[in-house]
């Protein structure tokens, strides 16, 4: 079972932005207005019936608190004079808040955090001072400090929360980046070390194969001259084109090795629909060729390349463990696909038998050529000991 894609940081980071944030203008306003209220209400409860001055500045300091996100030193000393001759304590405590969560100056905190302290503590009318004994002193001055601080060290909290968050997430798109930089990198490696091990083995197919292919070919030129007997000339000209157009071809895939994803590779001509008789021609095999619904059309490369190969390799095949065997090679071309067939009878056991190499790879690579281009292939033995090998390849699915 797979196991559920974790969230990044950045995603933490994001989620924790969200509940803490207010999320839209609407809802600061609505925050803004309801601590208006407040504030208002506790003006209102503070000043019962009948109402002077110290009431309306109490007021009005209520009243300057929506303002406080774009002029919070403002605010905060139009909110002092309700302060200092009122009990507006409320909306001094929210302005000074508002300063303390800013980026000003920490002595701009200092001195917002000392007036609010100080309105706190000074009693209106000031005459109350002599009234008052040391222990009412000490309890107005204890209130006062922890009225004009509490704010200021909620205010730095939020602050240094928003700070954190703001790190974090900025920690977190580095190690993304950082970990997309790796991914990159580590691509890269095994690009390269693709790339060295197809130069290898461009290099093995050159020195090896195409050595002995030249070999054949100059081999089979000398008898072709030197022969008198026609058939010997013939069969020795035939094995020189096999070994050019051999060495041709690899060619071809020693420049796509070597290429090793750099880019387009221009190929030699690669064979179609239209070279299937001089395949049959030089195949050695008893084999009848029919092609049918191809005339005048132009089919994508590919599927003509995959045809070609499919009826190369089944032919091969029969060489080698079906000699002498009757073998109909049949090309349908429809409207929505191609169907290749090539099937052979049973092996001549008067013919001789070939002992060739093979790595029981050429079926499958068939199978896997017929998939890419979103066909099947089907390779089976028939009870009357003959064998099939079928292609169907869609011609829209290969031309997109």
């Amino acid at each position: 079972m797979q196991r559920p894609k974790q969230p990044s940081a950045a995603q933490h980071v994001k989620f924790v932005r969200l509940l803490w944030r207010p999320q839209s203008r609407l809802h600061a306003r609505a925050v803004d207005v309801a601590l208006m209220l407040l504030a208002g209400l506790d003006a209102v409860l503070n000043f019962p019936p009948p109402r002077d001055w110290t009431f309306w500045v109490s007021l009005a300091a209520a009243a300057a608190l929506p303002l406080r996100r774009r002029l919070p030193r403002t605010v905060l000393l139009l909110t002092l004079p309700g302060l200092f001759a009122g009990r507006a304590l409320i909306a001094a405590m929210v302005a000074v808040y508002t300063v303390a969560r800013t980026t000003r100056p920490v002595w701009q905190k200092t001195v917002a955090v000392l007036l609010v302290v100080v309105g706190d503590f000074i009693p209106w009318p000031i005459s109350l001072f002599a009234k008052a004994t040391a222990s009412d002193i000490l309890q107005w001055l204890i209130y006062a400090v922890l009225l004009g601080t509490g704010p200021a060290w909620l205010g730095l909290l939020t602050k240094t929360r928003r700070d954190l968050s703001e790190r974090v997430a900025e920690l977190a798109a580095s190690r993304d980046q950082l970990a997309a930089s790796r991914d990159q990198e580590r691509a890269l490696h095994e690009q390269a070390i693709v790339a060295k091990e197809r130069a290898r083995i461009a290099r093995e197919m050159h020195d090896v194969v195409s050595h002995q292919a030249g070999l054949i070919a100059v081999q089979a030129g000398a008898l072709e001259v030197t022969t008198k007997d026609p058939d010997v000339r013939k069969v020795a000209g035939t094995v020189r084109g096999l070994a050019v157009a051999t060495l041709e071809e690899l060619r071809s895939m020693i420049l796509v090795l070597r290429a090793a994803g750099a880019g387009p590779t221009e190929l030699a001509p690669q064979p179609r629909l239209a070279d299937l008789p001089g395949l049959v021609a030089t195949s050695e095999v008893d084999v009848s060729l029919r092609i049918d619904g191809a005339d005048g059309r132009t089919l994508p490369e590919p599927v003509e390349r995959a045809a070609y190969r499919t009826v190369q390799e089944a032919l091969t095949n029969v060489r080698k463990h079906a000699p002498g065997a009757l073998t109909s090679v049949t090309v349908q071309v429809g409207e929505d696909a191609l169907q290749v067939s090539v099937r052979n009878g049973t092996p001549n056991v008067e013919a001789p038998q070939l002992v060739l190499p093979g790595g029981n790879h050429g079926i499958v690579g068939l199978r896997e050529r017929a998939t890419l281009l979103g066909g099947t292939l089907t390779a089976a033995p028939r009870s009357d000991g003959g064998f099939d090998v079928l292609l169907s390849v869609p011609l829209g699915s290969a031309g997109r």
